[in-house]
């Protein structure tokens, strides 16, 4: 099973209609991953788009951009601190998606940019599939978040998984993709697919030579002791904050 999430936060008519005319007829096996929750307009401001109206018009736009009859995941990002969480009942906004699925336009649904309590809270009205926030090598706060999820059997898609607006640089990273003759980002990546089962990636690219890069390090085969070696970049990360 392959799966797109559209960036629906970013550029929701452009990135549908790229994808549609991409890959239309949809083939088996794909799952295309929508995010609701706010708007971007051409000026580049960020403006929340989470009434019951918004989240509506949302889906319908991403049904018809995309030639859907109804959309796989719809993801809720909550705003919280833009790329961090920030406690809050979401009520309201998982209910709409809730009644959309009723309907039989969005299959399933997850939650980005949340805290366990809000997790929970949308789990009273609604099953969950996934949830995205931001999680790397470095920024780690949601370790138990993700060891809970897995066991209740919830994918975990961490965003910026390379750091983001701040790419991760760390020297023990380099010295670790030296040995294996990859590149650091491609060890950041491989670390995430050793942290638990349930993660899913997601690394934007814009070249098809960054894409392999990308793909390549699911091939790479990190030991036990490479692995520990990698654990000591958040306890480094952590100290730095203090």
């Amino acid at each position: 099973m392959n799966h797109i999430d559209t960036a629906e936060f970013y550029g929701p008519h452009v990135t549908n209609q790229i994808i549609r005319k991409a890959l239309h007829p949809y083939p088996t096996g794909l799952v295309i991953v929508t995010k609701l929750g706010a708007r971007r307009p051409a000026e580049g401001s960020w403006q929340v788009a989470i009434s019951p109206e918004d989240l509506t018009a949302g889906v319908h736009d991403n049904l018809r951009n995309l030639g859907l009859d109804a959309l796989n995941i719809v993801n809720y990002r909550a705003m919280g601190a833009i790329h961090g969480p920030a406690e809050g009942s979401i009520a309201r906004e998982v209910t709409v998606l809730a009644e959309l699925k009723g309907r039989g336009l969005i299959r399933h649904i997850g939650l980005g940019n949340v805290t366990a309590a809000q997790i929970a809270e949308a789990q009273a009205f609604t099953d969950i599939v996934c949830v995205q926030n931001n999680y790397n090598l470095a920024n780690r706060h949601d370790d138990a978040q993700i060891d809970d999820l897995a066991r209740r059997g919830i994918a975990y898609v961490p965003f910026f998984p390379l750091g983001g607006f701040t790419p991760l640089q760390s020297s023990t990273l380099s010295d670790v993709a030296n040995r294996l003759g990859a590149t650091p980002m491609q060890v950041a990546l491989a670390w995430l697919l050793h942290r638990s089962p349930n993660i899913l990636l997601i690394p934007g690219t814009s070249s098809v030579a960054h894409l392999r890069e990308n793909l390549a390090s699911a091939q790479l085969t990190l030991s036990p002791e490479t692995l520990s070696e990698l654990d000591e970049i958040a306890a480094l990360a952590v100290a730095e904050e203090h």
